[in-house]
């Protein structure tokens, strides 16, 4: 069963309790405030619903990664970085961002990134938690995503693109400058093809949260200053090998 979560409890249940169908649902209600947002992503939560529906919460099981190993770069992507002028910036316009994922998604089945989703995102955005990756033509916002960072964990929302490769570019420059500042795991939540293609891996629930759990324990982290807000270089990153 669903279970319902109390207005002034930011504690969750187990993820182990959440159902195998709909893969993953695993309580109902709460609200967005922060303290329960950074209490699910520690605890491999994250909240997704439709406007109109309550809160719902999930953990599902296998969880879609990405590794320093796993990610895969295709020689066509390779050779788009080399000639491509597009920019690529970190947290330089979280607004915009979340604004653009929630239009680009509406034009599909419907977005999650409902005004109560973006206005609890960007105040994770405000209490430095949450992140924003854009791709620039010119003055122009072409592309880009934004998530969630949990010490050496990206926990990635949503990502959009109106120009051809502009989000591919976004999730590879950005993974391979956090891999190489320390990071440890791209969190995407659920597999779909498109992550595939960039080399995302699945982990079993319970290995998943077991990472979580232990990075948590070890207290490990990358600079504070790597987001500081900046250009990211779109040329190939070598990630260190003790990273890997």
């Amino acid at each position: 069963m669903v279970i319902r979560l109390q207005a002034q409890d930011v504690r969750f249940p187990p993820p182990e309790l959440a159902l195998k169908e709909p893969n993953g649902l695993l309580a109902v209600g709460g609200d967005l405030r922060p303290e329960r947002l950074l209490n699910a992503y520690r605890n491999g939560i994250f909240p997704w619903f439709a406007e109109g529906d309550p809160i719902l919460w999930w953990s599902p099981d296998p969880r879609a990664v990405f590794t320093p190993q796993s990610l895969h770069e295709s020689r066509s992507m390779r050779r788009f970085r080399r000639q491509t002028q597009l920019t690529v910036t970190l947290n330089h316009d979280f607004a915009q961002v979340i604004a653009k994922c929630a239009e680009v998604h509406s034009h599909g089945e419907g977005t999650w990134i409902t005004p109560a989703m973006a206005q609890a995102y960007a105040e994770l955005y405000r209490l430095g938690y949450a992140h924003s990756i854009e791709v620039w033509d010119d003055t122009t916002l072409v592309g880009g995503m934004y998530g969630i960072g949990m010490g050496q964990v990206f926990c990635g929302e949503s990502m959009f693109h109106t120009r051809t490769n502009a989000s591919k570019l976004a999730f590879l420059v950005f993974a391979e400058h956090f891999f190489a500042a320390g990071g440890q795991l791209l969190d995407a939540q659920v597999p779909n093809p498109h992550l595939e293609r960039l080399g995302m891996m699945t982990l079993p629930r319970p290995q998943f949260l077991h990472f979580l759990q232990r990075q948590q324990q070890n207290g490990g982290t990358i600079p504070k200053e790597f987001w500081q807000s900046r250009c990211l270089s779109t040329n190939r990153v070598a990630i260190n090998d003790e990273n890997s």
